[in-house]
Parts: C-alpha cells; sequence; structure tokens
C-alpha cells in the first residue's frame, strides 16, 4: 500500500495559477501510475490527469488540457500537477491517487482503478 500525502492547495484568482503536490511513501513507493482526481460539492469524483511511472506518458481531461501539468520525480516519489489559467469552475477538492498496476493511458480515468489515496487539498479559484 502506498501513502499519499498532497499539499500545495489554496485560494487562487481567476487565471491566477497553483502548484499540487504529491508525497508517496510506504512499503511500495513505486507505482505503476499517479493520477489527480477533484470533487466539487455535489459533483462525482472526476479524473483530472495521470502519469505512468514507467514511461512519463500522460492524459488529461478536457476540462484541463492545455492549462494543468502533471510530472513526476520518481527519484523523489512525489507527483506534481502545475494549474495555469485557473477557473472558478476548477473549484474543488483535488486528491493523489496511485496504483502500482494501472497504466496510463488515454483512457478517461475511473476512480476505482487506483488503490492508494491522498486525503485531499482544497483548490478555490475565486475573486
Amino acid at each position: 500500500q502506498v501513502q499519499l500525502v498532497e499539499s500545495g492547495g489554496g485560494l487562487a484568482q481567476p487565471g491566477g495559477s497553483l502548484r499540487l503536490s504529491c508525497a508517496a511513501s510506504g512499503e511500495t513507493a513505486d507505482y505503476g501510475s499517479a493520477g489527480w482526481f477533484r470533487q466539487a460539492p455535489g459533483k462525482e469524483r472526476e479524473g483530472v490527469s495521470c502519469i505512468s511511472s514507467s514511461d512519463g506518458h500522460t492524459y488529461y481531461a478536457d476540462s484541463v488540457k492545455g492549462r494543468f501539468t502533471i510530472s513526476r520525480d520518481n527519484a523523489k516519489h512525489m507527483v506534481y500537477l502545475q494549474m495555469n489559467s485557473l477557473k472558478p469552475e476548477d473549484t474543488a477538492v483535488y486528491y493523489c491517487a496511485a496504483d502500482v498496476m494501472y497504466y496510463c493511458s488515454d483512457y478517461e480515468l475511473d476512480p476505482g482503478d487506483f488503490g492508494s489515496w491522498g486525503q485531499g487539498t482544497q483548490v478555490t479559484v475565486s475573486s
């Protein structure tokens, strides 16, 4: 089981930027893929982005494509989500997720494919 801890959430103005970080630790700190999900009040959890540990392949939801960038540092067991050009509709709790078996491909993310989750970090975009 991988333990995940997110940081970097907060308040940003529309058009602003935030960088989320996710630290992985535990018996299996190496994962097949890591991803970011978000959940706004009253809405289902939505897959935002993922990245493969082996080859760095990435996926982005259409809603964030061109604005968000996922990256990883395998040596430090860290995953990042750089969020630019933020919009009020990006407001949500953002969760880091990982799974040792899952390979990040070009398909929409399913929360059921990820076995390890962080506690979440709030991102609020408002003027």
